[in-house]
């Protein structure tokens, strides 16, 4: 086999495990129900199956980001493999709430490891034009195991039960364990001999960051002015200060907080956060708006949704080679400007709108998407030094994921604040539904617009490739 072909299988491996990461965090989303009645919870108690799968997930990347600086790839990414399959399996035979709890965790720690050292793991094995390209299919591969998730559990959950949706993970996992460990790269960037690892400055990053993301995804249930809430942003400070403090004096920090002194990285991971949130404001509500107003079945909405995975496929690769050949400028402020369209046209459909017009704007962000996400990400990477590939690639990911969290989080508080109150001022639901929707969608467009700029200052001078 030639070198090319190998490196290629190798990519294969990697993104099979981001793939199916992003698959699991998102397939779940339409067996919350039947899994509330068969494990007797409520639905707000439910929640946490995802709640819980991405808060660990999160909270863990910066630290296995670290880790594969260190340890040989083939190795941790085999791990992260086999965690997350077991996580999986024990999903299936979870016979009650707190079970599933758990072994969610434990499956999240899985994908935490394959999430933070992807990236780090593309930029190892290719350069220039074929970099750009693998991380362009990645990032692709990552938003379209996101996107297509809820597809996937409707047909299985139709088809099968609740369980179902986790076995694809298992089989999958098992062989992907075994090519990591015989195929990824074994060699490490730093050596291990002399490493010195942070454990109280992670412990404080670990309690700072878990505090802010339990506050901005629990919000819109306890209250922003709750005292819950107000406790863990105390904590989530006081925490995230004593990290701060400590990882100057340190000469082994957990992480290097020289990296956000280049603003390609720096503002790049805004401008990634920030696309995320502009994504999820439609990805959150859009389900919503066709089976709640347009009465669509589980089936029919997830097939709907596909349009957005089938673009963003096929753009991300082209925009992600165009990018390791001529530079990441305007194809990430090209990519907002996009997406901010295809936000736009959903602020003007109501119930009278076709599948027609649903399937051109899904379309329309995924286009926008994929022309954003695959250069933005050759960029932040390469922008750093090669030692610091793997703590650079889990900060991405960890954009990524707090992208995320503060789009569901903020999307569901605009959502039901604006919804009471067309209610309280005499509005049907329908209209009031509606109403709240387009409003909805409008923050999207904000947040568009806003990683728009941070993108056009992060690559302003990054016309030229970068090898």
């Amino acid at each position: 086999m030639s070198i090319k072909f190998i490196k290629w299988i190798m990519f294969v491996i990697v993104a099979a495990g981001n793939f199916m990461a992003m698959l699991d965090s998102t397939s779940v989303n339409l067996a919350l129900y039947p899994m509330s009645i068969d494990l007797n919870v409520t639905m707000g108690q439910i929640q946490w199956v995802m709640i819980a799968y991405m808060l660990v997930l999160t909270v863990f990347l910066p630290f296995f980001g670290k880790l594969g600086d260190i340890f040989p790839k083939n190795k941790l990414y085999s791990i992260g493999f086999l965690i997350f399959g077991l996580g999986a399996y024990l999903n299936t035979t979870a016979e009650s709430f707190n079970l599933l709890i758990a072994f969610r965790c434990l499956e999240a720690i899985g994908a935490s490891i394959m999430l933070s050292n992807a990236q780090a793991v593309i930029a190892m094995i290719f350069k220039g034009i074929r970099r750009g390209k693998a991380l362009g299919l990645n990032g692709c591969i990552v938003a379209i195991g996101g996107m297509t998730g809820p597809a996937l559990g409707g047909i299985l959950i139709h088809n099968f039960n609740w369980q179902a949706v986790f076995f694809p993970c298992v089989p999958v996992a098992a062989a992907g364990a075994y090519f990591a460990y015989g195929m990824l790269p074994k060699r490490v960037n730093t050596d291990i001999k002399n490493f010195k690892f942070d454990y109280k400055g992670f412990l404080y990053f670990t309690i700072s960051l878990f505090a802010l993301l339990l506050a901005i995804s629990e919000g819109h249930t306890w209250g922003w002015n709750s005292l819950r809430i107000i406790i863990l942003g105390a904590i989530s400070l006081i925490f995230g200060g004593l990290f701060y403090f400590r990882d100057h004096k340190i000469n082994y920090p957990l992480i290097n907080f020289s990296m956000f002194k280049i603003k390609p990285f720096t503002f790049g991971n805004l401008a990634v956060m920030t696309s995320y949130m502009a994504m999820y404001t439609n990805s959150i509500l859009l389900p919503f708006f066709l089976q709640d107003i347009l009465k669509y079945n589980p089936l029919l909405t997830g097939l709907l949704i596909l349009p957005y995975s089938i673009t963003l496929s096929v753009t991300a690769p082209i925009s992600g080679r165009l990018s390791g050949k001529y530079g990441s400028r305007y194809l990430t402020v090209a990519g907002p400007i996009v997406y901010c369209i295809a936000l736009l046209l959903f602020t003007l459909y109501d119930k009278n709108v076709s599948a027609w017009q649903i399937i051109f704007a899904s379309g329309l962000m995924g286009i926008g998407n994929g022309l954003f996400q695959s250069p933005s990400n050759n960029a932040i990477i390469t922008s750093v030094d090669v030692h610091e590939l793997g703590i650079a690639s889990g900060i991405l990911a960890l954009s990524r994921n707090m992208g995320n969290i503060l789009g569901v989080a903020v999307t569901i508080t605009l959502f039901e604040t604006f919804k009471n109150l067309f209610l309280n001022n005499g509005k049907l639901y329908q209209t009031a539904f509606l109403y709240s929707y387009r409003v909805t969608m409008c923050f999207g467009i904000l947040f568009g617009i806003t990683c728009l700029a941070f993108a056009y200052y992060a690559y302003r001078n990054n016309g030229t490739a970068q090898n």
